[in-house]
């Protein structure tokens, strides 16, 4: 691991981009800048007061389209454990690199940004590189939203997300789909509630139903879809019958399942009494496991690995569920050197032999992209 992957995931790491609120802008600015002071083409917009977006493009020289890259700068809140190391320094102990965002994903984004640089001379001789990095990522891949409707992303020939594998090449991951239930009733005394409609039982019913509703049948390879009710909120005292109670559903599905259709057999169960509302709506990933090209990334990864390579996919949605739509459905492998069992957790930390092994992993993968090695 050259020295300057290391130093630029630290800086990443000092700024504070804690979403929600959400707040890149300065992180992103610092960035936009050291990929322009390395020969990157930048664009730096923004979608909100303090949010913002960047695409840089490092051409090449040979027809092609280029291999792209994708991360994001927020990271999810701290949470009210004690951190033992301080979550926006640069704490570098036992081979760890602690911070908040360090495995999700500010070091993965370091590693390829410096290999990108490292193997620059390739780069400008092959078809060329595109770094796509968002804000929002956590709260619903806001920032990728803004970034497709806001402006002509280029032509790319594969993509590769930095979120946190340890290193294993992932084809896929679930889709997300996000409901707001909201019951009604009528208010009235605590002490009359006879002359009421209480909407937190109306919620309760609701909430059993759930408990047995069945998204949909299982995926070969991502099982099950998964159902949480992790909201719920109604009542204003506790001496009025509650006129509203709202809920929300996190719902995660796979390729064979049909959004629309899980949201109309829900309501369906749900019955009148539940208006339900889409919070996020966001597919399934999943590239094929025989392309020739993710054939090649596998063959790349196998040595960092004891056991046989096979397919996986991770629970988890990345930003690769809008983007991969705007670019017209690229192969896409989802590969980063963050500890997914430290994504969102107290003392987050990345693995500095992680890191290492990156930072030459997309090298080598730049490499092959630009030669033309993985293409039979």
């Amino acid at each position: 691991m050259t020295h300057s992957t290391l130093l630029l995931a630290q800086r990443l790491l000092r700024f504070d981009t804690l979403n929600p609120p959400g707040d890149e802008a300065a992180c992103m600015a610092f960035f936009a800048e050291w990929l322009s002071e390395q020969g990157f083409a930048v664009t730096l917009t923004t979608f909100g007061e303090h949010r913002c977006n960047l695409v840089a493009q490092m051409p090449g020289t040979r027809p092609g389209r280029p291999l792209a890259f994708t991360g994001h700068l927020d990271t999810v809140p701290l949470g009210y454990q004690a951190w033992q190391y301080h979550p926006f320094g640069d704490d570098v102990i036992d081979g760890r690199l602690y911070g908040r965002g360090s495995s999700d994903m500010k070091a993965a984004i370091a590693a390829f940004a410096v290999a990108c640089v490292n193997h620059q001379a390739a780069i400008r001789a092959g078809t060329g590189v595109v770094l796509l990095i968002t804000g929002g990522e956590e709260t619903g891949c806001d920032g990728a939203r803004a970034l497709i409707e806001g402006s002509e992303l280029p032509e790319i020939g594969a993509l590769i997300v930095g979120e946190p594998t340890a290193n294993y090449p992932v084809i896929g991951h679930k889709g997300a789909l996000w409901l707001r239930g909201e019951t009604r009733g009528k208010t009235a005394h605590g002490a009359m509630p006879e002359r009421g409609i209480n909407a937190i039982y109306l919620a309760a019913e609701a909430l059993g139903k759930i408990r047995q509703f069945e998204p949909g049948a299982p995926h070969p390879l991502m099982k099950k879809p998964t159902l949480n009710v992790g909201r719920i909120q109604g009542g204003l005292n506790i001496n009025s019958v509650p006129d509203h109670t709202q809920f929300d559903v996190d719902i995660r599905t796979a390729p064979n399942l049909q959004h629309a259709t899980i949201r109309q057999n829900l309501a369906t169960a749900l019955g009148e009494t539940v208006t339900l509302s889409t919070l996020i709506d966001l597919p399934a990933v999943l590239s094929a496991e025989d392309n020739r090209w993710i054939t090649r990334v596998y063959q790349r990864c196998q040595p960092l690995h004891a056991q046989p390579l096979s397919a996986k996919v991770v629970p988890y949605f990345t930003d690769a569920s809008l983007l991969l739509p705007a670019l017209n459905n690229p192969p896409c492998i989802i590969l980063g050197p963050g500890e997914p069992d430290m994504a969102h957790q107290t003392d987050e930390y990345c693995l500095l032999s992680r890191l290492n092994e990156a930072e030459t992993l997309y090298g080598e993968l730049i490499d092959d992209w630009q030669t033309g090695q993985w293409d039979g």
